[in-house]
């Protein structure tokens, strides 16, 4: 993976990632009960996800595209269903400087081919490019 190589970069090639389409998602929209909070804050963004599951004694591997992330989590659209309960690898390619982070996550729900990922056991480099490009998507709403 390739480091980061300035904050000044980053935010501007998040925000030509994101265009028009990049924006700190309206909490209240999605949580209508006020008893229920969230740990970070959800962006709308899209990037590319790879995703493998082991599933009846085989890998399986699909692809998807985020609608939305935060430090914690990201919503996403894949190409096939996963089930909530399940642990998967994610791959997540963030913007330019081209990098990947490679996480596991918990799928927490399902609408069709709609999912909700949770991450899990972050190390500090996933929780640093986590949080930086959460903090450019907010910079950039």
């Amino acid at each position: 993976m390739r480091a980061i190589e300035s904050a000044s970069n980053f935010d501007e090639n998040v925000a030509s990632c994101l265009g028009a389409h990049g924006h700190r998602m309206n909490e209240s929209r999605y949580n209508s009960d006020p008893a229920v909070r969230r740990r970070f804050p959800r962006y709308k963004v899209d990037l590319r996800l790879d995703v493998r599951v082991f599933r009846d004694g085989q890998n399986i591997s699909l692809w998807g595209r985020s609608t939305e992330l935060s430090e914690d989590g990201v919503g996403a659209t894949l190409t096939s269903e996963v089930e909530p309960g399940e642990v998967v690898w994610l791959e997540l390619t963030l913007p330019a400087p081209a990098r990947a982070v490679k996480i596991r996550a918990l799928v927490r729900y399902r609408d069709g081919l709609r999912h909700g990922l949770e991450f899990l056991a972050r190390n500090p480099e996933q929780r640093e490019a986590l949080h930086r490009i959460c903090q450019s998507l907010d910079a950039n709403q």
